[in-house]
Order: structure tokens, then sequence, then C-alpha cells
């Protein structure tokens, strides 16, 4: 073979044989066997040569930024049009890949074992020039043969094809470099060890003075008996026959149980029953589950898991207990198990305009959620799935084992990589048969025109509905949804992806009732160690969608977030300490204010000065209050403050038209009027608005900068924006790219619709 590996490999050079003969044409017909099967030309655009070389990219965790990115291997065949094998030379391991990340060079042929052979092969002992000051021992010629002798003696072993446990199997599309570990005698015995066993720290072969089997067992039969009857003939009516556990454990309450055995130690028992119960119910509704059959060879079905979480509402408390039976689609194969995985939602600056125009509209907000929303979705794929515990095989298949069958599913399931997408479709479909109408600047933005300039605006995040309209439209749309879906009808939004929606009225609390009076002895104070990246994910989500005001201070955190100091861990307990004293702090929106889109922007010159790198900052309010910020440092090194504000009022630029585009598709398709005139967008450095008005001038102080960053003169010129001076002490971007003194801070805050809850109370 031209490829030169050993025939240990030749198992490998066999099976990519048999998918060349599967998909070429032969003699005696003009089709080939799998166009014959499937009735369409195969896919033949990722063949490549037996035995060559391909560059796989190095996963993150072995990839360092001044190492190599790639490693070699030698290629073996594939899996599938998307999914190849490749031997690493020096070991001999199999391993897969996305074919799209890999590099081929097919004139390139290595040597299994690694540059070993060659160097072998081109070592002489017959050069005579230097022998005089290294002259040939004994000693010498043994370690010679030794190692010819070893290599060959590793080229007799058997490859990772006959060798099962040398396979590294991964269906991730990542490189999987293996790490090689040496495991001590007798660690076999200790890892089989029940975890419960390990917790209790008893030696191995020690007797427990009060067993628990016989709990356990009872426990175990209790839950088997339990699915038996949810996953029966769904003609039965469903009939209670779990009792509560006489050895409940007492636990955390916010302890989220991680199977069911562990439900049934929990003193809220009864209630993640009955939520068990209503989870295998929804499923056999729903028609999840096809027939039962024995595993072809070429399927791999998925695994599966119960999933448990405590619902909470806006003031923490728990409302309901949930189960899921979620599918484990980390195992899912691109290109045989699913396609596309991308499901949109609606974005945080969306929502909070549609927040703006209720305010300013008088419309009403109500809140639905659909109840198992993805199993209402049929799949693009066949997907199976291993037996789930209670499904009774036929009588004729109890002779095999259960790990020999598994289960078809007719919908989609929790878990898998393309349930959401399914499930937006599924949506989709049925709003737009409704006369609903959407757009892909706002893909999850559902709108419907009635008459007399009525209408009603839907907002989709996955299955939480937030309809905004008029009461007797959203009453229609409400019913319309409840024909096809089994919905919840949550009132009037209060709580919402995290956010919590209060109405603005005059109230006087007292010391008892006031949310936000100081603790109280029953209540416990959370440990003060809380994980740098933790804090830092939390921070970001607020700071991204109701606290604006501690954006810059975010940013700037999050840099270290690979390298965090005790000097950074104090500032994040310092702005935890200011988010503290400002609980009450959030976004206010009125229908007093009636000015249109506004923006601000700005950029701090060398906020970075290790880098020598800029802020960009800048924020857009509709109605006087904030719908839309950001602050990032730039990429661009800039050379000036003039070269900074160029860079900074070009993105605020890019998203002014993202906004506007928006706002008009919803403000149009429910009949509103247009807003007129081009956005007002305001900029504290005179020199940068000279010269976005005149354009791209080739001088001496702008000849550095790139033409697209003049991107906001054609803007001008078009009539879309309008860029206009304000004083620096006016500017509301300067919250976004530097630090302020506290009275600047409150100006600004205020300035951009921030109010306090206090400001409320009577």
């Amino acid at each position: 073979m031209r490829s030169e590996l050993p025939v240990a490999a030749w198992g490998h050079a066999v099976l990519h044989a048999s998918e060349l003969i599967r998909i070429r044409p032969s003699s005696e017909h003009k089709y080939s066997p799998s166009q014959l099967l499937t009735g369409h030309e195969p896919d033949i655009s990722h063949l490549k040569i037996f035995g060559c070389a391909v560059y796989v990219p190095i996963a993150p965790p072995h990839r360092t930024k001044m190492g190599p990115q790639r490693r070699m291997g030698i290629y073996v065949g594939f899996d599938s049009p998307t999914i190849i094998k490749y031997l690493e030379p020096t070991t001999g391991d199999l391993f897969k890949a996305r074919y799209a990340d890999c590099h081929f060079n097919e004139s390139e042929f290595l040597t299994l074992g690694g540059e070993t052979n060659k160097l072998v092969e081109e070592i002489s002992w017959n050069q005579t020039s230097l022998n005089w000051q290294d002259p040939r021992t004994l000693a010498c010629e043994s370690k010679v043969h030794k190692i010819i002798n070893l290599q060959k003696l590793a080229n007799k072993l058997p490859d990772s094809f006959v060798d099962p446990e040398k396979v590294t199997k991964s269906y991730i599309p990542a490189c999987n470099a293996p790490v090689r570990i040496d495991i001590q005698k007798g660690i076999n015995e200790v890892a089989t060890e029940s975890n419960a066993r390990k917790k209790r720290g008893r030696p191995i072969g020690s007797k427990d003075k009060n067993p628990r089997e016989s709990k356990k067992g009872a426990i175990g039969n209790e839950v088997k008996e339990t699915i038996d009857m949810a996953v029966a003939d769904p003609k039965e009516p469903n009939r209670e026959i779990w009792d509560a556990n006489p050895h409940a454990l007492e636990m955390n309450e916010d302890h989220e149980p991680t199977s069911i055995l562990e439900c049934t130690q929990i003193s809220d028992w009864l209630k993640w029953k009955e939520a068990i119960n209503v989870e295998l119910s929804s499923l056999k509704k729903r028609d999840v589950f096809g027939p039962t059959l024995r595993t072809p060879s070429e399927i791999k079905p998925l695994g599966h898991k119960w999933v448990f979480v405590r619902k909470r509402n806006e003031n923490n408390e728990i409302v309901r207990h949930k189960a899921r039976l979620v599918a484990q689609g980390f195992s899912q194969r691109p290109g045989i198990d699913y396609e596309e995985t991308y499901s949109p939602v609606v974005d945080a600056t969306t929502f909070r305009f549609l927040i703006s125009l209720a305010i300013r509209e008088h419309l009403d907000l109500r809140l639905m959620d659909v109840v198992t929303a993805y199993l209402y979705s049929p799949l693009d794929n066949e997907i199976y799935m291993r037996l789930l515990e209670g499904i009774e095989l036929k009588d004729k298949d109890k002779k095999g084992s259960r790990d020999q069958y598994c289960i078809r599913l007719n919908k989609s399931l929790y878990g898998l990589k393309q349930s959401g997408r399914m499930w937006y479709n599924r949506l989709s479909e049925y709003l737009v048969k409704e006369g609903y109408k959407n757009d892909p600047i706002s893909p999850c933005i559902f709108i419907k025109k009635f008459a007399n300039k009525r209408f009603v605006i839907i907002a989709v995040y996955v299955d939480d509905l937030n309809i905004f309209g008029t009461s007797g439209e959203i009453a229609q749309i409400v019913e319309y949804l409840k024909k096809e879906f089994e919905m919840k009808d949550l009132g009037k939004t209060k709580f919402c992806l995290g956010l919590q929606l209060d109405p603005m009225v005059v109230r006087s609390l007292g010391l008892d009732s006031d949310p936000f009076g100081p603790k109280k002895d029953e209540e416990e104070v959370l440990g003060p160690e809380v994980p740098y990246l933790s804090a830092i994910g939390a921070l970001m989500y607020l700071a991204s969608h109701t606290r604006p005001d501690i954006c810059f201070a975010v940013n700037l955190l999050s840099r270290f977030s690979s390298c965090p100091t005790q000097r950074h861990w104090n500032e994040i307990k310092h702005l935890l300490r200011y988010l503290q004293g400002t609980v009450d702090l959030g976004i206010f929106y009125t229908n007093h204010n009636k000015e249109g889109l506004v923006g601000f922007a700005d950029a701090g010159y060398q906020s970075d000065p290790h880098n020598g790198k800029s802020q960009t900052g800048y924020v857009f309010t509709h109605g006087g209050t904030t719908i839309s910020w950001r602050s990032m440092k730039q990429t661009i090194s800039t050379t000036s403050s003039n070269h900074a504000e160029i860079l900074a009022i070009h993105e605020t630029s890019r998203e002014c038209v993202w906004l506007r585009s928006m706002t008009q598709h919803i403000r149009s398709n429910c009949g509103m009027d247009d807003e007129k005139g081009p956005t007002v967008m305001y900029e504290d450095n005179a020199a940068c608005i000279a010269q976005l008005k005149e354009g791209y001038i080739k001088g001496d102080r702008t000849k550095h900068i790139l033409p697209k960053f003049f991107f906001t003169h054609d803007l001008q010129k078009d009539g879309e924006v309008q860029v206009v001076q304000v004083r620096s002490s006016d500017n509301s971007a300067d919250l976004f790219t530097k630090a302020l003194p506290t009275s600047t801070l409150r100006k600004f805050t205020h300035q951009i619709g921030m109010r306090r809850l206090k400001d409320f109370q009577g």
C-alpha cells in the first residue's frame, strides 16, 4: 500500500475499502449500492486518500497561544461525511474529529510510530571520520541493538483497531487527546465501592451496624413500581401508588436532588413524586415514545437522566416542584442525529423597548407559559434512546438483555440539541397560520394588527410568551393558543427572564412589610466565600439587563477572570456592597416622556494604560429611559482622543442602525406612525463631529484611520442619524467609559431613567 502502514492497520483499510464499494458504481450496475438503497446520489466530497496526513485542531486544554494549534494524524477512514477517523502516529491510538475542522495533505504519508522508524533507517554505522573521538564499544553496540529490537517489538504489538481498550470514543466534535494515568494496584476495588459507602468513610470489608440495604431496596422497588405504573397502558387511569417514605432525611431545602432515589430521602418527597407523575403523564399524552426495538448495529442510542428543580417567584418563594426527563444530548453526532440547532430568543434590548412601548401606549402585559413545550415538536432526525426503567419488553424479546433494546422518539425531548429549534419552528408555523407576522430583524417578535388600530405583540423566549396589547385582543390570542398547546396563564407580567417588573403606585410600607428592610433574626447570612468567575457571571447578567450603572466596572473586572488576584476580589466585594446599598435601584419607564430614540457616545482615551487601549461606551434611551447600552475595550490602539472618539461613534452608529430597524418594524406592523426624522446621537468631541460631517479626508489628522470608521458620515448624509455636540458634563455615555465621583454617577443614572423604589413610597 502507498501509505506503508503496518499489517496491524489492515482492518482500518478493509473498512475504508468497504465504504468505497458502498458509494461507487460497479461493473454490473451504473448506480452505487448506496444510491440504490436511498434513492439519491451519495456525497463523495469528504473522501481522502487512505493513510494520508491530516492536521486536526488541538483541544483548548492542551493548546497554548505560543504553541502549535494543530497536531498531525494518519487518516484511516470516516464514520460519516462529517466525522473522520485518524491514528496518532506515535502511539497508534484511534481518534475521531469533525471533517470541517481538519486539513488534509494527500501527498504526505506518515509512518506509524512517529519519527522513530525513519531515524532507524537513516542511521548509518559505517561512518569512520569521527571514530577516533568516540570509538565503538560493546556497550554502544548493545544499546543500539536494544533500541532497534524494542522498535521491532512495538511494531508487532496490536494497534487500536484490534485492541478495543485503546480506542478513545468521542462524538463531540473536538480533539480529544488522551491523558495517560498510571493506576496503582488495588485502585479498581476502591473505585467500585458505592458513593454512600465512600461518604461514610468505612474501610473495605467492614460491616455496617445499621445496614441500609433494606431501606434502599424498599425505595428502589417503590421507584420501579411507580415507573412501571406511569409507563403502562395510557388508557388506564392514573392511580396513586406512592406512599410517603418513612425514612426521609432532613436536608437543606435549597438542595436540588439529582436522582429519584435522592428525592425519596427529602422531606418534600410527596411533592417530587407528584412532579414525576406529571412529567411521565406529559410524555404519554404527547406520544413522545415510539416503538421499542432491538438496537441496530449502526444505531447508538442516547442515555437519559432525571432533573429536578424548585421553581421560585419574584420573592424567592418556592411555588412548585418540577421534574424533567432529559435526553443526554451531549452524545449526539452532528450530521447524523441533528443538523441545525440554532433557536432565536427575544433579546433584552428588544424586551426593554417593548416595555417602554407598552407604558407609552397604555398596553396590557400578560405572561403565558407553555407546559412541556418541547414535547410538541416532531423531530427532523431519527433519534433512539435507551430503555426507560420500568418499560417492560414483550414476551418474545425477554430472552435478550435490556441493553440490546432501545426506544425511538416520536417527538422532541428536553436535552436534545435540536429541541429548541424544533419548538420554535412549531410555534412559528402555528402563529403565522393565524396571521401573525415576524421578521428576520426580530424573529421572536410576532405581531398581528386588528381593526381600529388595535394590535397584539408576542415576544417569545423559549416557552415563555410575553403578550402586549389591548385586553380584548389578548384574550383572543390566549384562547387560540390554548386550542393547540397546554398553557399556564401567569397573569400580568411581574417576573420574567430574571427581571422583576413592579407597578409604580404610591404606597406606604410598615417596618414589618418593607421588603428592603434590615436582616431579620430568623434569616441566615450567606457565607463570604464566593468564586470569582461565579461572581463575574452573575454581575454580567445584572449589568446587561437592569443595572447599566455597573456596566463599566463589570467590564473592567471581567478582564481578570483568568488570573484574578486579591486586589481584584476586593473590587468585586466593593461592587457587591454598592449593589447591596442600591438594591432598589432599577430602570423606570414612564408615559410622560414622548421622546423617541436618542443616543449618547463617548470614549475613554487609554483607559487601559497597560495595553494602550481606549474604552467605548454608548447608551440609547427611548421615552427618556435606557433600552440599550454597552461598555467595551477597543480592539485597536488609538493614537489620540479624537481617534478613540471616532471608533466609539462608529460602534454607536452600528447599534443605532439595528435599533431603528427593530423599532420601525414593530411600530409599522402595529399600525403606529413611524418616528420621523433622524436619530440624534450626542457626542462631546468637537473635532470628531467636524470630521464626521466632512467625511473621510486623507490628511495628517485622519490618514491613519481606516475609511470604514467614517460609516457615520454616510448615515448623516442619508438622513438616518444626526450627530450633535453635547458638553462632557451632560454626556450620559460617560457612565460607561470611566470611573465617576458619586455626584456625577447619580446624575447620569437619573438622566438615563434609573430610579429607586423609595422615591415612589409615600
